[in-house]
C-alpha cells in the first residue's frame, strides 16, 4: 500500500468510526470484572491506556480508580472526542489526552502501574508491543492487553485466508502466552471477549454508521472490508476473537 493510499485508508477508517462510543469490540462490564481481580495494584495506580480511541476504557479506568489516566492515540479526531467525553462526565481532571505514537513514548522506566490496551497492539504486533511497553511498567506492574487470537489450531479455511491478509501475525492463545513469558511477563489470566460484545457494542453501531457516512471510493473500500469481516465473524466466532491477556511484569 502506497503512502498516499494508506493515508486515504486511515482517513476513511477514522471517518467511519467518528462518533462511535467504541472503535473496536469491547464491553464495560467485562472490563470491570477483570479490574475486580487486580488486587496487587496501588490504591491510586499510575495508569496508561494505549490506543485509547475516544476513551471508553480510559474513562472507565479513571472512574474505577479515581486516578489519573494517560490516554494515548494517534488520531487527533479520537483524542478530541475523548476530551469532550471526559468533560461531559466531569472526569477531565483525571484524563491526560495525548495525541502520539504509542510505540515512541518518552516516559520514564517504571512509570506505569497499570497499562491497558484494547485492540491496538496489533498495529505493532503483539510481541513487539510487549517488548516496547515492558520497560514502562513498575516492578510487578500489570498490563491488560487484548489481542486477536485463534481459539483453535484448526480454523476454517475462509477465515484463515481473510486474517492471513488482514493480520498475518495473528496467533493462538498458547503462542501469545509463550510470547508474553519470553518478554518478561507472567500471565496471570486470559479472558475471551464474548461474541455478543462484538455485535451489541461494536458491529451494530458500526452498521448504522455505514448508512450515514458519505460514500467515497476510500470509504466504500473500508465498508466492503468491514462487511466481509462481519460475515465471517457471524459464521466463525467460535474459532477466533479478542483475548484479554492479564500480565504481570517479572
Amino acid at each position: 500500500m502506497s503512502t498516499d493510499t494508506e493515508t486515504e485508508y486511515v482517513a476513511a477508517l477514522t471517518a467511519l468510526h467518528r462518533g462511535l462510543d467504541r472503535k473496536g469490540p469491547g464491553d464495560s462490564d467485562f472490563s470491570r470484572n477483570i479490574l475486580s481481580h487486580l488486587s496487587t495494584l496501588p490504591i491510586k495506580p499510575r495508569i496508561a491506556d494505549l490506543g485509547c480511541g475516544s476513551g471508553s476504557s480510559a474513562l472507565l479506568l479513571a472512574q474505577h480508580y479515581q486516578s489519573t489516566v494517560m490516554a494515548v492515540d494517534s488520531s487527533s479526531v479520537f483524542i478530541g472526542e475523548l476530551r469532550a467525553r471526559a468533560k461531559q462526565l466531569g472526569l477531565e481532571h483525571l484524563i491526560i489526552p495525548i495525541q502520539g505514537d504509542m510505540a515512541k513514548l518518552d516516559w520514564s522506566v517504571g512509570s506505569v502501574d497499570l497499562l491497558w490496551s484494547e485492540g491496538a497492539a496489533y498495529k505493532l504486533g503483539f510481541e513487539q508491543a510487549l517488548k516496547i511497553w515492558r520497560p514502562l511498567l513498575a516492578n510487578s506492574g500489570i498490563a491488560v492487553i487484548s489481542e486477536m487470537s485463534w481459539f483453535t489450531d484448526n480454523a476454517p479455511e475462509p477465515v484463515i485466508a481473510y486474517w492471513q491478509n488482514a493480520y498475518p501475525m495473528m496467533d493462538t492463545e498458547a503462542e501469545n502466552i509463550a510470547r508474553a513469558n519470553k518478554s518478561d511477563f507472567s500471565v496471570l489470566s486470559i479472558h475471551r471477549l464474548p461474541s455478543q460484545a462484538w455485535w451489541v457494542n461494536y458491529y451494530e453501531p458500526l452498521r448504522q454508521r455505514m448508512q450515514q457516512i458519505e460514500i467515497t471510493p476510500s470509504t466504500q473500500s473500508v465498508i466492503r472490508e468491514t462487511e466481509e469481516e462481519m460475515r465471517l465473524f457471524e459464521k466463525f466466532s467460535d474459532s477466533y476473537g479478542y483475548t484479554f491477556y492479564v500480565l504481570q511484569a517479572d
